[in-house]
């Protein structure tokens, strides 16, 4: 499986959301609403999540391993780096988001 295309749309404010993509495995499955958060040890992808009545979240979708998990925010984060031109950001694959 592979990454066929990545959309990233910076996000309005200045906090911790950094923006929001959209990733598209190998042209036929589109998955929206990941969110590029800037952590305390750099910036990391958060999946798609909906509020439960107990109002916490749960994750819609979300990799079943690491390796998914690193390459998915390494693109993403690549891609946001090239929209933003700040290099000084990097995927923190280690901080899990489940």
């Amino acid at each position: 499986m592979k990454i066929t295309e990545v959309k990233v749309f910076p996000a309005k404010d200045n906090g911790r959301l950094k923006a929001y993509a959209t990733i598209v495995f190998d042209d036929c499955f589109i998955v929206r609403d990941l969110k590029v958060i800037e952590g305390n040890k750099g910036l990391f992808v958060s999946m798609p999540s909906r509020k439960r009545k107990d109002g916490t979240f749960r994750d819609i979708v979300h990799p079943l391993n690491a390796d998914t998990r690193k390459m998915i925010e390494t693109q993403i984060v690549e891609e946001f780096n090239k929209i933003s031109g700040q290099e000084v950001y990097e995927a923190d694959a280690a901080q899990d988001m489940d």
